[in-house]
């Protein structure tokens, strides 16, 4: 539950962030698709035709590096009608760094990366880095932490966590990384397929 679900005590850490946007009462019930990590092109395309497939629409939170490497992964994704935010440079941890040498390493992600959504790599940051961060970007955390990254995780288990932890406004987070094959493959179609069928509108950040 810590993890798939972080607490509110947690959550206070991060002032000014976003985990859940609800839609307000009398409207469908919505959540929110991201993925982290990518793009890469072992996992992003088959990504990006699966959602094109439900006709549905995500936020990617790119690591700069890899759009740097790949930019014709980063066009696919904006030409197909998804949004994109930073997820820093080389996906470092702030708690790990210095603030301005953390804050440098998001300004050359930037570089690669249109838009004002950031999200924290691990959702780890020092009180300050939120506090600067903010005032730059929309900070996106997450209400749900489906663990496809997990190689003690089964895609049932993914699946699992979307089931048991998905509310109205939930943020849930997928990743189009190495770590998420052999789980997400299963695990994506039938989240989506179980979230519709629950009568989720699927919404951009």
């Amino acid at each position: 539950m810590l993890i798939e679900q972080p607490p509110r005590i947690y959550r206070w850490f991060f002032p000014g962030a976003f985990w859940r946007i609800p839609s307000p009462k009398g409207q469908p019930k919505c959540v929110y698709l991201t993925f982290d990590d990518g793009p890469i092109p072992e996992m992003t395309p088959w990504i990006l035709d699966t959602l094109d497939r439900y006709g549905i629409k995500a936020t990617f939170f790119c690591v700069g590096e890899n759009v740097r490497k790949y930019p014709e992964l980063y066009r696919m994704l904006t030409e197909r009608g998804h949004r994109t935010g930073n997820h820093t440079f080389n996906h470092i941890q702030g708690i790990r760094f210095m603030s301005k040498n953390y804050i440098r390493n998001i300004a050359e992600a930037s570089k690669y990366i249109d838009g004002d959504l950031f999200r924290p790599p691990h959702g780890h940051m020092r009180f300050s880095q939120v506090l600067r961060l903010r005032k730059l970007f929309r900070i996106i955390m997450w209400d749900v932490v489906t663990r496809d990254y997990s190689p003690h995780m089964t895609a049932k288990g993914v699946f699992n966590n979307v089931k048991r932890y998905t509310r109205n406004g939930s943020i849930i987070v997928f990743h189009d990384s190495l770590k998420a094959v052999g789980r997400i493959e299963e695990a994506l179609p039938k989240s989506i397929e179980w979230l519709l069928n629950e009568g989720y509108e699927f919404r951009l950040l």
